[in-house]
């Protein structure tokens, strides 16, 4: 019986020999090994290490017979060493076909082809897992004058990484959890009941599986795996070995602490391969873990089931047993993504809508429109803000600037990336170009406020799965080195432009409002984030929800204390 250490050490490292295989776009083959190129050298050498010999082997017909006997076996070599070649440009060919496919769909519009998370995430797989594949195959013959090209363009052009690879699947999962998505139609290409004709192969949600296993979701990692044994009963060109599947339901089944349906499945792995050494030794382990249990049972005269029965209507376990368990706020904020726990009837019709110059006198002839969504703290939308041309130069100039969005460290005051923030983002100084000054200045008209000691217009783009778990703008008490560096004062407002329409997802959202603002290009939302007596307003804790499907594209001033004093008078009171 294996140790719990041992166990554990494969529960690590689940599938050692995964890479064997060739898997590429549906197709999968294994490649010749270093023993077939040790068998091929031996043949090429014989005949020549038979001319070595002092009397020759043309001098004896015995010798040449035995030579025709080497060639005969050399030519089977050969032989199998073409088909193997053959195989491989065949499957290569099959692989451009895809690419060219892709390229085919995507050079119309190239932004919402990526903007399909599906898409995305096929697309760094492509260049990522199954790219080392390709890779893998093409060593195994004199390719080595390609590999060398392509190494040379990876320097040149932009190229995923295995983290790439692994962001991509936790970005899809994150989105199957947060709008609920049915595992099935997530692999036949339906988001939210939208078909976008990108349909995923049995090794697709295997790798989406595996991904979720090795960050310890087994909830999705069995869903996952569970859908790749359905897409692979319905391949004819099977993507994906079967034994790979169950090991890995397997160990995910008895990290749950299910040990009979662990040993269920480990029995199927055995099945289709036989001779797999660390399930048989597994199998041992779990029958006498469940002979101790059982023996344990009938000692306290309980009945229960049979000797190692595993009933197959047996729930896996909910989806809590998901790294970082959901808080009441986190599962508040998932259903204002959803467009669920809206106002009601009542608090609506207290909201309105009218047409504002600020209080500024150059905007008595062009007012904007501006709707109230929310009372206390009053938030505000405003429409038609924001011009073509104008979003346009915004994103001309933050694009090659783009760089992984931060936080700050509230006890440090150092900005660092974090999970919950996942976009990409830039900063533009009012000065660099005539359409940025008038929106700073559009902004301070609309406002009241001071631009001068607002930071700097900052530029977001949220791709696949992009998002923003719930924040504060302001800093809170503790938080005492937070913009020190500034000599601003805190946070006092929050202007957030929208520059894009969304497909699906990325509204914004407040989980204590229970309110959710979805994406109108265009448009911008405003609020304050300090009480006028300078303490934080905890209601405006927000969020981004993850973009499902589309591009999302945002800019936002963050409007500081300082230069506001007369203009936002303080009061003593901690209800203004």
């Amino acid at each position: 019986m294996p140790s719990r250490n041992s166990i554990d050490n494969i529960l690590n490292h689940p599938c050692l020999f995964w890479r064997t295989h060739i898997m590429f776009s549906g197709h999968q083959m294994r490649v010749p090994n270093c023993v077939w190129a040790t068998i091929l050298v031996s043949f090429l050498a014989l005949p020549f290490q038979g001319l070595a010999g002092d009397d020759g082997i043309f001098t004896s017909n015995s010798d040449l017979q035995g030579l025709l006997t080497t060639e005969a076996e050399l030519v089977k070599g050969l032989q199998h060493y073409i088909q193997q070649e053959e195989q491989k440009i065949l499957k290569l060919k099959q692989i451009a076909k895809s690419y060219e496919e892709i390229q085919i769909h995507a050079q119309d519009d190239k932004e919402t082809y990526v903007g399909n998370p599906l898409n995305s995430y096929l697309l760094i797989k492509k260049m990522t897992s199954d790219w080392t594949d390709v890779k893998e195959m093409i060593s195994a013959n004199p390719g080595e004058d390609f590999l060398q090209n392509i190494t040379t363009q990876k320097e040149v052009f932009k190229w995923p990484s295995d983290q790439d690879l692994n962001g991509a699947a936790v970005a899809l999962v994150r989105l199957q959890s947060t709008y609920k998505l049915d595992t099935d139609d997530l692999a036949h290409g339906q988001l939210n009941g939208k078909s976008y004709g990108t349909k995923l192969s049995a090794h697709d949600c295997f790798e989406l599986g595996r991904q979720s296993y090795n960050v310890g979701d087994h909830y999705h990692s069995i869903l996952w795996m569970n859908q790749a044994l359905k897409r692979l009963e319905e391949e004819e060109n099977k993507t994906v070995d079967a034994g790979d599947v169950y090991e890995y339901l397997a160990f995910s089944a008895y990290v749950q602490g299910n040990i009979r349906r662990a040993l269920r499945l480990t029995n199927k792995l055995l099945e289709v391969q036989p001779g797999h050494t660390r399930a048989m030794g597994n199998k041992v382990y779990y029958e006498s873990t469940l002979q101790t249990e059982n023996d344990a049972k009938f000692k306290r005269g309980e009945d229960g089931l049979g000797e190692f029965d595993d009933p197959e209507g047996v729930a896996i376990a909910e989806e809590s047993d998901s790294p970082g368990q959901k808080t009441p706020e986190k599962t508040n904020y998932e259903k204002l993504c959803r467009g669920e726990n809206e106002l009601t009837e009542a608090y609506k019709a207290k909201l309105f809508c009218q047409y504002t110059t600020g209080q500024n006198p150059y905007l008595i002839y062009q007012p904007y429109k501006e709707e109230v969504v929310h009372l206390k703290p009053k938030i505000i939308i405003y429409h038609e803000v924001l011009g073509d041309n104008e979003i346009n130069t915004i994103k001309t100039l933050s694009t090659p600037r783009f760089k992984r969005a931060t936080v700050q460290n509230y006890k440090t005051g150092e900005l660092e990336t974090a999970n919950y923030r996942i976009s990409k983002t830039a900063w533009l100084k009012r000065e660099e170009h005539n359409d940025i000054e008038r929106i700073y200045q559009r902004v301070g008209d609309i406002t009241g406020l001071n631009m001068d000691t607002s930071e700097e217009l900052q530029v977001s783009n949220y791709g696949m799965g992009g998002h923003y778990e719930p924040h504060f703008d302001f800093a809170r008490r503790e938080e005492e080195h937070a913009f020190k560096s500034l000599g601003t004062g805190n946070r006092i407002a929050t202007w957030l432009f929208y520059e894009s329409d969304v497909d699906q997802g990325g509204a914004t959202v407040f989980p204590q409002l229970g309110i959710g603002l979805w994406p109108k290009k265009g448009s911008a939302v405003f609020w304050y984030n300090l009480h006028r007596n300078g303490e934080g307003d905890e209601m405006t804790r927000h969020a981004a929800c993850p973009v499902l499907a589309g591009t999302k594209w945002v800019s936002n001033f963050w409007l500081h204390e300082r230069g506001q004093e007369f203009i936002r008078p303080c009061t003593t009171s901690p209800f203004e």
